[in-house]
């Protein structure tokens, strides 16, 4: 009867288990990264009798959540992805609504502002058209600021994510510690029956640090996830943690970077090592589309005041002045590595002039010296422009370097960012409409007492007048077949061809017709402005509109203001298309190996409800045996009396 009795005994216990576990799952099916678990029964054994081996029952082997690491590595790295494109598109798609916007974009402000240029050229003269420049060139100013202040602040939000989602991935990593070390204590405490809930709470929390960046799990026995992240960083051990930090970029004060805790060090992780997740999708947005565009939109900024500040300088104002500076221009920032001694003398770039400005592209620099070379480096594609002694002898993509006094310290170096600045710099320098210089600075005219019917241009004037202008004013005299000067100057005499280029001091021009022998040409100081109408710099001003003014596609002066701007914004437009698309495509994979997951690992309440049916029929079965054992003993109990 004991063998009846304890049969039954153990198929009550295995069902109210089955039941048990049953309700758990149930109760679960919604609690987030819970696996479902099973009982796992397998046979007591028999014990043997005269007649074989009498079975002894059931045993409940263990309860076992269902699991496959395989399927949760696959989850982890589809949500890392997803995650990373959903922080890049967010970012981005805000640049994209800021620059290609018809009424905040800048193409309607520079188009609106050279309408005016050309306004001003029509009636040089004319005070309105002189005052509506200026307020058009103080709109355009306005707008490159505008425009420069809310990628700041686009980049002002990022660093305040990095912060918040370094604190989380802390706070992620120290709970992934605490269980570590509550499941190896629980494992070592029941016989090793594995703690399901615990498990999956270790689990679920990983998969939630995968959202924030790309994590490297390595499961050790005995004591748990080991977890690293970057370049193999580790932030959790067992039950230790490793805290990542915030820190000011050595570089760019500016600039939030992440950190990593060694011991008493504190190691600024480059933003290449830091991958996938909301995290790394803030610093690949950071460095490869916001950065470029501020720099781009500076570039632009640059490109424009740097001609038309130096066009300007080749006129003369409505006073006979010559032309000054009409926009502020802000040059390169170069930041010295708070690693450097403090005794290093400072590092300056400049751009020298517009024919520099050409050169500039929209990257970031480093300058390292090794204690016998400096190396200049164009950070956007890592390629080495320079190398050897300091300053270089020519521009290195349109800067001019120079070095302080002093001794430069072995394995110094420097941030240089040649046109981040410019657009958030820029203003109007003029306030007096009457300072627009429309004028040329020079007049060339035919004498009065000549006899042949030769006629003089006016003249163009290039930048090379401001460094080294003739010497005014000057005759040219037609003598036998050539063209001389008085007083005499280099390159003179030259040979007459009617309509044929003649250059001197900056200034070309041409004499077309005949001239006869000794008539006379005289260039002078235009030293009336625009009082007799002369709008010839006015319109050299309008003309850069459309003239080629900074680095294409070819890498040489290929493309204007506007097309330079257009190119920005379409680059910006196909990065965002391209990351939404991608970010479409990864959350359909996410929902795919999601649903693998599910299967596997899912509760499925109609499954559950059938097992629930099942241990329940199971536990009356085993009752029924056991009020059967009980029956029988009664039975023989009555014959023994």
């Amino acid at each position: 009867m004991g063998n009846i009795l304890s049969v039954g005994q153990s198929g009550l216990l295995a069902a109210q288990l089955g039941v048990t576990t049953t309700g758990h799952n149930i109760a679960n099916a919604a609690t987030p990264g819970y696996s479902r678990q099973v009982v796992i029964q397998t046979s007591a054994g028999g014990q043997s009798s005269g007649d074989g081996f009498v079975g002894q029952g059931t045993t409940v082997a263990s309860i076992q959540r269902v699991y496959d690491a395989y399927t949760a590595t696959r989850v982890n790295a589809a949500q890392t992805s997803k995650a990373s494109l959903d922080a890049y598109s967010t970012q981005v798609s805000q640049i994209n609504n800021l620059l290609a916007d018809s009424t905040t974009g800048l193409s309607p402000t520079l188009s609106n502002f050279f309408n005016n240029v050309q306004g001003l050229a029509a009636a040089p003269n004319g005070t309105a058209q002189r005052q509506t420049m200026l307020s058009a060139g103080e709109s355009l100013a306005a707008r490159f600021k505008s425009l420069d202040g809310q990628l700041s602040q686009i980049g002002e939000g990022v660093n305040a994510q990095i912060i918040s989602n370094v604190g989380s991935i802390n706070a992620y990593g120290q709970q992934i510690a605490k269980l570590n070390d509550a499941i190896e204590k629980a494992s070592s405490g029941d016989g090793g029956a594995p703690p399901n809930d615990l498990l999956d709470q270790r689990d679920q929390i990983v998969s939630e640090l995968s959202k924030l960046v790309k994590v490297s799990v390595d499961n050790q026995a005995g004591s748990g996830y080991n977890v690293s992240i970057g370049n193999g960083q580790p932030i959790v051990v067992g039950a230790t943690t490793f805290a990542l930090s915030i820190a000011t970029s050595q570089t760019d004060a500016s600039k939030l970077v992440v950190a990593y805790k060694s011991g008493n060090a504190l190691l600024q992780l480059p933003d290449s090592s830091i991958s996938g997740g909301t995290l790394g999708g803030l610093l690949d947005f950071r460095t490869n589309s916001l950065d470029p565009a501020r720099n781009e939109l500076g570039r632009v900024a640059i490109g424009l005041s740097a001609s038309f500040n130096e066009q300007s300088r080749l006129g003369v104002d409505q006073n006979g002045k010559p032309g000054t500076d009409f926009f502020k221009l802000t040059g390169p920032i170069v930041s010295a590595n708070s690693t450097n001694s403090n005794s290093n003398p400072a590092i300056t770039a400049t751009i020298a002039s517009s024919t520099d400005a050409v050169d500039l592209t929209a990257s970031d620099y480093s300058v390292a010296y090794d204690g016998t070379n400096y190396t200049v480096t164009r950070l956007s594609n890592n390629s080495q422009v320079y190398q050897g002694g300091f300053p270089p002898l020519k521009s290195v993509d349109g800067m001019t370097f120079s070095v302080g006094a002093g001794t430069m310290a072995a394995n110094s170096s420097f941030l240089v960012r040649p046109t981040v600045a410019a657009a958030g710099s820029i203003a109007v320098l003029l306030t007096d409409a009457s300072e627009i210089a429309a004028a040329a600075p020079v007049v060339l005219a035919s004498t009065s007492t000549n006899g042949g019917n030769g006629k003089i241009s006016e003249g163009v004037v290039d930048a090379s007048f401001l460094s080294s202008p003739p010497t005014l004013p000057v005759t040219f005299k037609f003598s036998n077949g050539k063209i001389d000067t008085v007083p005499t100057s280099t390159n003179f005499p030259v040979t007459y061809s009617s309509g044929g280029n003649i250059s001197i001091g900056g200034v070309s021009f041409n004499i077309t017709g005949a001239p006869l022998e000794g008539d006379t040409f005289k260039m002078s100081t235009n030293t009336t402005g625009v009082a007799t109408g002369d709008s010839r710099n006015a319109v050299a001003l309008g003309a850069l509109q459309t003239k080629s003014l900074l680095v294409g596609v070819g890498g040489a002066a290929s493309t204007t203001l506007s097309g330079a701007f257009g190119l920005m914004v379409n680059n910006v437009g196909n990065k965002t298309r391209e990351v939404v698309a991608n970010a479409a495509s990864e959350g359909k994979l996410v929902d795919s190996v999601l649903a693998i997951q599910q299967s596997q690992s899912g509760v499925n309440l109609d499954e559950e409800a059938s097992n629930l049916l099942r241990y329940q029929q199971a536990y009356q079965a085993a009752g029924k045996i056991m009020q059967t054992a009980s029956t029988l003993f009664d039975v023989l109990l009555s014959l023994g009396r």
